[in-house]
């Protein structure tokens, strides 16, 4: 019992505290969002409270996830490649039996569906490239002037890009390269490879536009650019967005109140669309309560990264918080018009399984180093 007490006085209370105000807050705006319409948009007259109650499930879960883990030695995933092999390529055959097994909903094959619950393999690739980056780049970040690390490492990022991108789903493939550059920058990449890494990266966005990318993906890409080539599909999601946060004003409308949210014209209020939900109904005061939230949150997985003692930890910590804060930047920026619309939901807020779990295995993982640094 003692030990037990050692224990959990150990784990980064102030970090776990911010990870339930944020759930809280995404199953407020999820409450909210139920009142009027079921889960597929159709108006009841009456709430249906089906999705809410899966994440307040989810969040329980999660929550007892981070608790669980903290108990594991992140020692034993550290020294053992083989180990971080098998969670990658488990990942890279999930990504593959998406093509076979899962249906196709709104054109994208990403989920799993079993009984009443689905499963977004990519959420799980994201944590696994983080360990395999971490272990990768722990043991070669004094010789990354050698362009074949590099390149190597590449290939671990595109396995993983590529299966995304047929699915097709570009908003992940985006936070999948954004982890890999942010790995190899703290890591130590030096300015020419950065360099030569930029230009072909230009090239290959070229050519995507080209001959990759499909005409619906462009004509969200171009109504963000000028949202009247577009009125009523993507370019009407940010309009209808903007005007939620807008009406929001200081303090919202109040619970359950929101005109945009609760009558249908704000497209995805539970999913990618949820902050210009909690905008319109909590204000701008919610929206500083949610961002000041989420820098908490960074701020404690940045302090676990520097009192660190070894390379591998501190890459995952570091790789963790880019994960979070690139999800969060895309969500927001696609909420206030700034960033096309690419599909990417709000960390820890959002409706959905498998994001959140996977966000919870990894901060589980974090106060495992915290803990046996």
């Amino acid at each position: 019992m003692r030990s037990l007490l050692l224990h959990l006085k150990k784990l980064d209370w102030i970090l776990i505290t911010s990870v339930l105000f944020l759930m809280g807050f995404g199953l407020l705006s999820l409450y909210s969002s139920s009142l009027g319409y079921s889960s597929t948009g159709e108006a009841l007259g009456k709430g249906d409270f089906f999705n809410f109650q899966k994440q307040l499930f989810f969040a329980g879960l999660g929550i007892l996830l981070i608790f669980l883990l903290s108990f594991f030695n992140y020692k034993i995933l550290r020294n053992d490649p083989y180990l971080i092999l098998i969670i990658y390529f488990f990942c890279i055959l999930a990504l593959i039996g998406l093509f076979f097994f899962a249906p196709e909903i709104r054109g994208v094959k990403s989920w799993y569906r079993v009984g009443i619950f689905s499963f977004e393999p990519i959420e799980l690739a994201k944590l696994a490239l983080i360990i395999l980056l971490a272990k990768y780049f722990s043991i070669r970040h004094v010789e990354l002037y050698r362009i074949s690390h590099i390149l190597f490492s590449g290939l671990y990022l595109l396995a993983l890009a590529a299966l995304t991108f047929l699915q097709p789903d570009l908003g992940s493939v985006l936070v999948l390269v954004i982890l890999w550059l942010a790995i190899l920058i703290i890591s130590g990449i030096k300015i020419k490879p950065f360099l030569a890494l930029a230009l072909c990266g230009l090239l290959i966005l070229v050519v995507g536009w080209q001959f990759l990318i499909k005409d619906y993906q462009k004509e969200r890409v171009l109504s963000f650019i000028e949202p009247q080539l577009e009125p009523l599909g993507a370019g009407w999601s940010q309009a209808q967005s903007k005007i939620a946060i807008g009406s929001g004003g200081i303090f919202g409308q109040g619970l359950g109140q929101g005109s945009q949210t609760q009558y249908g014209f704000l497209p995805e209020p539970q999913t990618d669309f949820i902050f210009s939900a909690i905008g319109e109904e909590f204000g701008l005061f919610g929206v500083v309560v949610l961002l000041s939230l989420f820098s908490i949150l960074i701020f404690r997985i940045i302090k676990i990264a520097l009192i660190s003692e070894s390379n591998f930890p501190r890459l995952f910590a570091v790789g963790l918080a880019v994960l979070i804060l690139s999800q969060v930047f895309i969500n927001i920026g696609m909420n206030l018009g700034l960033l096309p619309i690419v599909g990417i939901s709000l960390p820890l807020v959002s409706y959905g399984g498998s994001g959140l779990l996977v966000i919870c295995i990894g901060l589980g993982l974090l106060q495992s180093i915290k803990i046996n640094r």
